[in-house]
Protein backbone atom coordinates (compact mmCIF):
# COMPACT_ATOMS: atom_id res chain seq x y z
CA UNK A 1 0.00 0.00 0.00
CA UNK A 2 3.05 2.43 1.05
CA UNK A 3 4.76 1.84 -2.38
CA UNK A 4 1.53 2.56 -4.33
CA UNK A 5 0.73 5.86 -2.03
CA UNK A 6 4.30 6.60 -3.48
CA UNK A 7 3.86 5.69 -6.93
CA UNK A 8 0.46 7.33 -7.28
CA UNK A 9 1.09 10.72 -5.52
CA UNK A 10 4.07 12.07 -8.05
CA UNK A 11 1.59 10.90 -11.08
CA UNK A 12 -1.28 12.62 -9.48
CA UNK A 13 1.10 15.53 -9.07
CA UNK A 14 2.54 15.63 -12.31
CA UNK A 15 -0.69 15.31 -14.12
CA UNK A 16 -1.97 18.28 -12.30
CA UNK A 17 0.85 20.42 -13.25
CA UNK A 18 0.99 19.38 -16.65
CA UNK A 19 -2.73 20.67 -16.87
CA UNK A 20 -1.69 24.00 -15.33
CA UNK A 21 0.16 25.27 -18.85
CA UNK A 22 -2.23 24.32 -21.39
CA UNK A 23 -4.08 26.85 -23.40
CA UNK A 24 -7.38 26.73 -24.27
CA UNK A 25 -8.63 27.90 -28.36
CA UNK A 26 -11.67 28.26 -29.39
CA UNK A 27 -12.25 26.72 -32.83
CA UNK A 28 -13.93 29.98 -35.09
CA UNK A 29 -14.93 27.29 -38.15
CA UNK A 30 -16.80 24.56 -37.76
CA UNK A 31 -14.64 23.10 -40.64
CA UNK A 32 -11.63 23.34 -39.13
CA UNK A 33 -10.01 20.15 -38.00
CA UNK A 34 -9.55 19.24 -34.31
CA UNK A 35 -6.09 20.40 -32.70
CA UNK A 36 -3.57 17.69 -31.90
CA UNK A 37 -4.10 16.79 -28.12
CA UNK A 38 -0.81 18.16 -26.40
CA UNK A 39 1.82 16.12 -25.34
CA UNK A 40 1.67 15.69 -21.32
CA UNK A 41 5.09 15.52 -19.74
CA UNK A 42 6.49 12.24 -18.61
CA UNK A 43 5.12 11.58 -15.10
CA UNK A 44 7.88 11.34 -12.34
CA UNK A 45 7.98 8.01 -10.54
CA UNK A 46 10.31 7.22 -8.20
CA UNK A 47 13.67 8.70 -7.87
CA UNK A 48 13.04 9.83 -12.13
CA UNK A 49 12.39 13.31 -11.60
CA UNK A 50 12.88 14.22 -15.80
CA UNK A 51 8.82 15.05 -15.56
CA UNK A 52 8.41 17.96 -12.79
CA UNK A 53 8.77 20.63 -13.57
CA UNK A 54 11.67 22.86 -12.26
CA UNK A 55 12.62 26.76 -12.16
CA UNK A 56 15.11 27.30 -15.60
CA UNK A 57 17.18 29.13 -13.69
CA UNK A 58 17.51 26.98 -10.69
CA UNK A 59 20.94 25.28 -10.03
CA UNK A 60 21.07 24.54 -5.99
CA UNK A 61 18.32 24.19 -3.94
CA UNK A 62 17.75 23.49 -0.14
CA UNK A 63 15.66 21.21 1.55
CA UNK A 64 14.14 19.18 4.91
CA UNK A 65 12.78 15.88 5.83
CA UNK A 66 13.27 12.70 7.04
CA UNK A 67 15.58 9.84 5.64
CA UNK A 68 13.52 6.91 4.59
CA UNK A 69 16.27 4.44 3.35
CA UNK A 70 20.03 4.65 2.78
CA UNK A 71 22.13 3.13 -0.21
CA UNK A 72 25.81 3.04 -1.08
CA UNK A 73 25.88 6.14 -3.14
CA UNK A 74 21.26 7.05 -2.60
CA UNK A 75 19.56 8.71 0.24
CA UNK A 76 15.72 8.61 0.08
CA UNK A 77 14.21 11.45 1.76
CA UNK A 78 10.55 12.31 2.67
CA UNK A 79 11.15 16.01 1.91
CA UNK A 80 9.25 18.84 2.49
CA UNK A 81 7.88 21.45 -0.84
CA UNK A 82 11.24 22.72 -2.66
CA UNK A 83 10.62 26.02 -3.84
CA UNK A 84 13.76 25.96 -5.89
CA UNK A 85 13.16 23.05 -8.25
CA UNK A 86 9.32 23.50 -8.15
CA UNK A 87 8.78 19.83 -6.48
CA UNK A 88 5.92 19.38 -4.12
CA UNK A 89 6.74 17.46 -0.86
CA UNK A 90 7.03 13.72 -1.65
CA UNK A 91 9.48 10.70 -1.46
CA UNK A 92 12.33 10.78 -3.70
CA UNK A 93 15.54 9.63 -3.56
CA UNK A 94 18.91 11.69 -4.75
CA UNK A 95 22.40 10.33 -5.51
CA UNK A 96 24.93 11.52 -2.82
CA UNK A 97 28.74 10.85 -2.45
CA UNK A 98 29.14 7.41 -0.30
CA UNK A 99 30.85 9.14 2.30
CA UNK A 100 27.53 11.59 2.83
CA UNK A 101 24.96 8.21 2.11
CA UNK A 102 27.07 6.57 5.41
CA UNK A 103 26.43 10.21 7.73
CA UNK A 104 22.72 9.22 8.13
CA UNK A 105 20.14 6.47 8.88
CA UNK A 106 16.87 5.60 7.78
CA UNK A 107 14.47 8.30 10.55
CA UNK A 108 16.91 10.82 10.69
CA UNK A 109 15.41 14.06 10.27
CA UNK A 110 17.78 16.26 8.12
CA UNK A 111 18.20 19.54 6.21
CA UNK A 112 19.73 18.85 2.66
CA UNK A 113 21.12 20.85 -0.18
CA UNK A 114 20.65 19.97 -3.75
CA UNK A 115 22.70 20.69 -6.99
CA UNK A 116 20.18 20.73 -10.14
CA UNK A 117 20.67 18.90 -13.01
CA UNK A 118 18.40 17.61 -15.99
CA UNK A 119 15.45 17.63 -13.62
CA UNK A 120 16.90 15.42 -10.60
CA UNK A 121 19.00 16.62 -7.38
CA UNK A 122 22.07 15.24 -5.99
CA UNK A 123 23.01 16.01 -2.52
CA UNK A 124 25.72 18.05 -2.30
CA UNK A 125 25.81 18.64 1.78
CA UNK A 126 23.19 17.19 4.74
CA UNK A 127 23.13 17.91 8.19
CA UNK A 128 20.99 15.92 11.02
CA UNK A 129 18.54 18.21 12.50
Amino acid sequence: MKHLSLTLVPLAAAASLAGCNRKETALTDAAAPPAAPAAAAPAATGSDMAGMPMAADAKMAKGTGTVTEVGADTITINHAQIPEANWPAMTMGFKAAPDLAKSVKAGDKVAFDLKLEGGAGTITAIHKQ
